[in-house]
């Protein structure tokens, strides 16, 4: 395999897995706010529970796999510290997509394309502060940032939008039940 196939497969199982975090997210969405229903961060709380669970195990096989060690003193401080503030801006990222989700209604084919659109144009323009004054710019990352708001625009305006079928009595929920208008 050529070295660079490896990253590209798991980054395209991170955007299989994050394209679909959005519609399944949406898809606890509840008709009535609380107290009957439920808060978007009822949810989010099971979210922060897999995270930290597949986080852990995960990390500590891999860790084992390639033969590291499980101290975090001294130089291996470094990782911790930044691996707790990326652990920190996913948690916070995945807030705010739960939040948007949820105020949303669940209309994953609006916040998506934003939050993956604009996900590429803030690491484009950290790479470019990052390295300003080290390497020349090239006037075409503005560009293709543009055809990133215009592509954002573009998949959000024309992917389908339309409603799930309405459950049948046997499989609505509880909560659909008891406010559900009975029929004359």
């Amino acid at each position: 395999m050529k070295p660079m196939l490896v990253p590209i497969l798991f980054a395209i199982g991170t955007a299989l897995f994050w394209g679909m975090y959005g519609p399944t997210i949406g898809n606890a969405q509840v008709k009535v706010p609380p107290p009957e229903g439920w808060s978007p961060f009822k949810p989010y709380v099971f979210i922060g529970v897999a995270y930290v669970v597949i986080a852990i195990i995960g990390g500590l096989i891999a860790m084992q796999w390639r033969g590291d060690t499980f101290s975090y003193s001294g130089e291996h401080f470094t990782p911790a510290k930044w691996g707790f503030l990326a652990g920190c801006l996913g948690a916070g990222g995945a807030l705010c997509l739960t939040s948007a989700m949820m105020l949303s209604k669940g209309n994953a084919a609006l916040v998506m394309p934003i939050v993956f659109g604009g996900a590429v144009s803030v690491t484009a323009l950290y790479s470019a502060w990052k390295l300003s004054g080290h390497v020349q710019i090239s006037p075409m990352l503005w560009v293709g940032m543009a055809f990133v708001v215009i592509g954002v625009v573009i998949v959000a305006r024309n992917t389908p939008h339309g409603h799930a079928p309405k459950p049948t009595e046997s499989h609505a929920s509880p909560v659909e039940e008891e406010h559900s208008t009975p029929s004359v």
